[in-house]
């Protein structure tokens, strides 16, 4: 058995001085907690803000004080600013500043709950968090896609093409076979065609993989809008009237206040969704499989010396990639809904962005998917009990979100270092 290792890479130290980032980010989230405690508190009313641990008004309830409660937890996310302001050990990062976006967004909710109209002054948690996993669904299916091509050094730009290809071909085919599972199989293949395309002309020809990216997101847009407008549009009954996977229950998991009736009576996409995340970090990390695409991904030509076939590896890659890909865009169409023109509707960018966010890792890339999928469950929900906030800026919210996470909270990542560049055999 050949042994190999990743080959180390050159990390050079900048001094930053007093202004490092943890204090950069800590003086800007003081700033958004005492907005919070002075803005959220004035705006907030005298009524509770409930949130229920139900799917409606009724059941038990967290209740808080709107006013108290704004002002409180903007005080609580100030706090967190200011600890990383004075310097917090590098190994409480993450928890500190979690602690102080979380009490933002709560004080924000104290206002927003608080200020709606009489009878809707609640929020359902089970709602929350079972919208927040089916938004965040075809962006996690979408990250793993990008993760699995990046790590073997694929830049993947066609994952909405991938996605869009997999919603219409799970429609279509589910249709006219009124097989759900068919429909599933053919929704893999769709999304595999459009990576086999990018694997042939990023590969093979040398093609720009950025460009090549963007041109089968066209063409994915073009094809299945014609073909949508010849068949589905003429005969819906026909060809976009796809059978649905109902969801499936796991008995006892599925009473765990919260999160059983969210997580554990969904449907199959998102179990396999969790599976894969899974699957694909213990892949990655700890099978021979997983080390020889990192090394690929990093250094192509080490890798190629100790016998591993480069360019085999990055076609199998990036094909299986568009099979997670077609799989959640199916989730679209076998699940949810019927198919219409460019029903992704940039989800495939929010899934790119999910996937820097999560720093080219499965578990990374599943929690960026959910920050994403509560921004635009979120903005749902504010639409629904009739937010002061503009309906155009809550239409913004999921991006909004994603410009700031990418800009503002990762900070200095490094992409696998051959991401991008063809490799040729010499």
């Amino acid at each position: 058995m050949t042994t190999m290792t990743v080959p180390e890479v050159a990390v050079t130290t900048v001094d930053e001085g007093f202004w490092t980032r943890t204090r950069k980010i800590g003086l800007v989230l003081l700033a958004l907690g005492v907005l919070a405690a002075g803005l959220f508190g004035a705006l907030a009313t005298d009524q509770e803000a409930r949130f229920t641990l139900s799917e409606t008004e009724g059941g038990a309830a967290l209740t808080i004080h709107g006013t108290t409660g704004a002002i409180l937890f903007g005080i609580f996310a100030a706090a967190a600013g200011a600890a990383l302001l004075a310097g917090v050990p590098r190994r409480w990062f993450t928890l500190v500043l979690g602690v102080g976006l979380v009490a933002f967004v709560v004080s924000f909710l104290c206002w927003q709950v608080s200020a709606a109209p009489e009878g809707r002054n609640f929020m359902p948690l089970v709602n929350i968090v079972r919208g927040t996993f089916l938004l965040a669904l075809p962006l996690i299916f979408g990250s793993l896609a990008g993760v699995l091509c990046e790590r073997s050094g694929v830049v993947n730009v066609a994952i909405e093409g991938q996605l869009l290809m997999g919603a219409f071909s799970g429609a279509l085919f589910g249709s006219l076979s009124g097989n759900v599972w068919v429909g599933l199989v053919a929704a893999a293949i769709g999304g595999a065609f459009i990576s086999l395309l990018l694997a042939v002309f990023a590969i093979r020809y040398l093609v720009d993989q950025v460009v090549m990216g963007i041109v089968l997101n066209l063409l994915a847009v073009g094809v299945t809008g014609f073909l949508y407008e010849r068949l589905m549009q003429r005969d819906a009954m026909k060809y976009n009237s796809a059978p649905r996977f109902s969801n499936w229950e796991i008995p006892l998991l599925k009473d765990i206040p919260v999160l059983g009736p969210a997580l554990f009576r969904g449907n199959i996409f998102l179990y396999v969704g969790l599976l894969l995340v899974l699957v694909i970090h213990i892949g990655l990390f700890r099978t021979r499989w997983g080390l020889r695409t990192r090394s690929v991904g990093e250094h192509p030509t080490a890798a190629d010396t100790l016998g591993v076939k480069v360019l085999r590896l990055r076609y199998r890659n990036v094909i299986m990639a568009g099979l997670v890909a077609g799989i959640g865009g199916a989730s679209y169409t076998l699940a949810l809904y019927s198919f219409t023109k460019n029903m992704i509707g940039g989800k495939g960018f929010i899934a790119l962005a999910a996937l820097i966010f999560g720093r080219w890792s499965p578990t990374g890339a599943l929690l960026a998917a959910l920050f994403f999928g509560f921004a635009d469950q979120l903005a749902t929900y504010l639409g629904a009990v009739g937010s002061s906030i503009p309906s155009q800026f809550l239409a913004m919210l999921p991006y909004l979100a994603t410009i700031l996470a990418v800009a503002g909270l990762v900070g200095k990542v490094r992409a696998p270092a051959a991401d991008g560049k063809p490799y040729i055999k010499g």
